[in-house]
Parts: C-alpha cells; sequence; structure tokens
C-alpha cells in the first residue's frame, strides 16, 4: 500500500486526524488539508470553501506524492443557532464550507479517478442529517446535502470502478463540540443505548475501512451515533 496517496481535509484536529493517522496506520500516504497546518505526508493550508484553493492544493499533492488514490471530506464546523438568529453570512458560510468543500474536493479529484477507473471518495455527513436536531436547521441541511451528493455521485461514479460513500456520525468527542454543549450533558448521554459520545477513532475505523476494504459498499451512509437513530 505503500504507493497509494490519499488526501483528508479537516486534518487538523477531531475526525480529520484521526482518520489520517487511521489511514497512515494501514500504509497510505496522507495529505492534509486545513485551514491549520496537519502532520501528514504532505500539508496543504486550504480553504475548502475555495475552488482555487482546493485545485491547487490537490496539484501540489499529485507533484509531491502522486496521482490521489481516496479522499476523506471531513473539513466543517458547528453551531448551535436559533433560525431567527441564522443570518445570510452565516447561512451561506455553513452551505460554503460543508457541501461546497464537499463538491470542491470531489470535482478536483474525480477526472484522474475516472481516467484510471479506480478510486474511493468518503464524506462525512452527520446524524443530524438524518434525524434532525432543535436549533440545527443550518447545519442539518448543509450536511443533508452532502447524503444528496452521496447518493447521486455513487450512481455517476461506479460505472468508472468508483466507490462514494459516506460516514454520518452522532455527537463525537472533538473540539467542536465546547465543554459545556448540550451534546455532552450527562443527562442526553443517559438517554444513548451506549451512554456516551462517539470517539474520533472510531469514526476513523469507519472512514478507513470504507476506503480501503469495502468494495462491495456503494452509496452507503454509515451512522455511527451510539444508538442515538436506529
Amino acid at each position: 500500500m505503500a504507493d497509494k496517496v490519499a488526501i483528508v481535509t479537516g486534518a487538523a484536529s477531531g475526525i480529520g486526524a484521526a482518520t489520517m493517522a487511521e489511514l497512515r496506520s494501514r500504509g497510505w500516504k496522507v495529505a492534509g488539508f486545513d485551514l491549520k497546518p496537519a502532520t501528514s505526508d504532505c500539508d496543504c493550508v486550504v480553504d475548502v470553501s475555495n475552488i482555487d484553493s482546493v485545485a491547487d492544493a490537490v496539484k501540489t499533492v499529485q507533484g509531491t506524492l502522486g496521482l490521489i488514490d481516496a479522499v476523506v471530506s471531513a473539513a466543517g464546523h458547528y453551531e448551535i443557532i436559533p433560525i431567527a438568529d441564522i443570518d445570510q453570512p452565516t447561512w451561506t458560510r455553513m452551505l460554503h464550507v460543508h457541501l461546497g468543500g464537499a463538491f470542491n474536493l470531489a470535482r478536483e479529484v474525480l477526472p484522474s479517478m475516472v481516467q484510471r477507473k479506480t478510486g474511493s471518495i468518503v464524506f462525512v455527513t452527520s446524524e443530524l442529517a438524518i434525524g434532525g436536531g432543535d436549533q440545527d436547521s443550518h447545519y442539518a441541511s448543509a450536511k443533508g446535502a452532502i447524503i444528496g451528493l452521496i447518493r447521486s455521485l455513487a450512481a455517476e461514479m461506479a460505472p468508472h470502478g468508483i466507490r462514494v460513500n459516506g460516514v454520518a456520525p452522532g455527537p463525537t468527542d472533538t473540539p467542536l463540540l465546547s465543554a459545556d454543549s448540550p451534546w455532552r450533558d450527562p443527562q442526553y448521554l443517559s438517554t444513548l443505548p451506549s451512554r456516551g459520545l462517539c470517539k474520533p477513532e472510531e469514526v476513523a475505523l469507519i472512514a478507513g475501512f470504507l476506503v480501503d476494504e469495502g468494495t462491495f459498499a456503494v452509496g452507503e451512509i454509515i451512522s455511527p451515533n451510539s444508538g442515538a437513530v436506529i
């Protein structure tokens, strides 16, 4: 696997960092995309919502590590806001970072994958895209749109030998959840069958499986959510 190259976005922390570590443990060369430096085989400071920034970074990876065999799109941010307080810039930023970042990455890596008839793309969405959440309308909308992107691209790319899948984690123990987040409230955690938050390493195991082993998985959405949605 030493010649296999992957890109992971959001690689400086949380699920992205855990996924990068998981893939590297499997022998992959991994380029980390983030607004902050990440410890990877090819660090790229990238604004995923900007197509030119993504395109430049993809070219850098291809020149440094080689052609790209897989990507995991995990970049994003989270905030709890009532809909009455969501202004246009807040709404636009959420869509541009999550849905736009996923689209921009796919658009730049797919031509080479199609040409070679191989590749794997994993988008990190959210359990909130499936079940919704109180005061999460802009986040859940952006993540729900990614599920539509996953299923559409899976159908379009499968004839070219490219697998597109998604991971939809529930609340995960990462810096995106503040110490006073309601998702960390013991009363909420007591309602979960597993009684605890997901760990980023657990989400990374699923992403790594879909990239590396799940050759039969096409258009799948796997949701490690501690039993919040069954």
